[in-house]
């Protein structure tokens, strides 16, 4: 057996230069690191530690999201970005697009097939449909690129063409969740998902009221929602039909729910990355303004860590009580999981085929292939909870995640071979 297992890599499984062993290793290790970073966080929110508990974790999610994150999409993704790459990346947030429909199509067909309990249809097909474009990638990329034996070559290069590449298409996917998923995920007639338990506020009783629950737990309330009368005094103090229109479209859009900090991040990004003024003056090593990216660059290192020992801190509760049932659970992380990548797969090949991607930049690939390997979007897990589904969302964020970590070994196993 051992002369085998010599001979394999050696003779039988030669990929690009590289062995079938050595490419699962390449492969499984930044999944090994990122199952490590989160089992610290699982333990240090456990009972027997108790040092991340609830209250930290979330305090430790709103530093991650409002700071860490802007930080380091900020730093790499102006240091990486120019006018000429902007065109030649064009395909990444059209891929991000795809991605949601195709998935969205998928949970389609399987909600049609499994029949989910009321009133999860649509539930069901967003769990399905739309996968975590950001953060996940991200920690998988930065895991992967810090190994010196990477196929990707020279470990900065590689980390900073990978978080630009992912953070290009940030801004999409916080489109598409805060309209497409937002009004997908509409409370029933009932006014809750939980429909044993009509207390809980609904969205038209909270327009009427214009109150609140009384613990203020944030939960229970919609907070995509506009009050109707900050619209009102808006337009009011507004005159002129321009101004009418232009407040008109920003409660429509849900701007101030779409600019979220990573999405702001990316616009300022861009929008100073390709001015060659700016890049000079903010983004090179010798610019006036460096120190402030410099300061990025230090903050955005760790949000890897933070936001992993969070995602482990938030397992601790377990898969808590769901009426989703096992079939439906199970079939929304087999066709997220095992169904959408083969999709995904398909996209990127004939895109490569039409010649949409860029010549020879294999990173570039492996990123639009990673969008569509991805567990389930915990944003829109979190807009699931916001709109009652709460319990529900929280199992299939638990239990998709930890399948997620065989099966994104897999698959970054089939994209290296296919790649190298």
């Amino acid at each position: 057996m051992e002369r085998f297992l010599e001979a394999v890599p050696a003779h039988a499984g030669k990929v690009g230069g590289e062995s079938l062993l050595s490419t699962i290793r390449i492969a499984v290790m930044p999944i090994a690191k990122v199952f490590t970073v989160c089992f610290l966080g699982f333990l240090m929110a456990s009972k027997y530690v108790n040092i991340l508990p609830a209250n930290g974790r979330k305090l430790l999610n709103g530093l991650v999201f409002s700071l860490l994150l802007p930080c380091l999409i900020f730093s790499q993704l102006g240091q990486a970005i120019s006018l000429e790459k902007m065109i030649e990346w064009w395909f990444i947030p059209m891929n991000v697009v795809l991605s949601s429909i195709v998935g969205s199509i998928i949970g389609l067909i399987v909600a049609c097939i499994v029949r989910p309990p009321y009133p999860f249809f649509k539930f069901t097909i967003i769990q399905i449909g739309i996968g975590n474009i950001g953060n996940v990638p991200l920690v998988l990329i930065a895991a992967l690129c810090r190994d010196k034996s990477n196929p990707f070559g020279d470990s900065e290069k590689c980390s900073t063409d990978g978080t630009a590449y992912i953070s290009f298409g940030q801004w999409v996917g916080a489109i598409i969740l805060y309209t497409y998923v937002f009004n997908m995920l509409a409370l029933p007639p009932e006014g809750t998902c939980d429909v044993e338990e009509p207390s809980l506020p609904t969205k038209a009783t909270l327009k009427e009221s214009g109150q609140i629950p009384e613990d203020g737990s944030p939960e229970q309330v919609p907070l995509l929602e506009r009050d109707r009368e900050d619209v009102l005094t808006v337009s009011e103090s507004k005159k002129g039909v321009i101004q009418e229109l232009l407040v008109f479209i920003y409660h429509k859009l849900k701007l101030k729910q779409i600019l979220q900090p990573p999405v702001i991040a990316s616009i300022l990004a861009m929008t100073l990355g390709v001015i060659p003024f700016f890049k000079r003056f903010i983004f090179t090593s010798d610019g006036p303004l460096f120190f402030f990216t410099d300061s990025c660059i230090i903050l955005g290192g760790a949000m890897i860590p933070c936001i992993l020992l969070a995602l482990g801190g938030n397992l601790v509760d377990g898969p808590g009580s769901s009426k989703l049932g096992l079939r439906t659970t199970a079939a929304i992380i087999f066709a997220r999981l095992v169904l959408v990548p083969p999709a995904g797969l398909g996209i990127v090949t004939l895109a490569d085929k039409l010649g949409f991607l860029p010549d020879g930049d294999k990173m570039f690939r492996f990123v639009l292939l990673l969008q569509h390997t991805m567990p389930t979007s915990v944003l829109a897990g979190a807009v699931a909870n916001l709109r009652g589904c709460g319990r529900e969302a929280a199992a299939v964020l638990f239990w998709v995640h930890i399948f997620a970590v065989f099966s994104m070994a897999g698959w970054i196993t089939l994209y290296l071979n296919l790649l190298f």
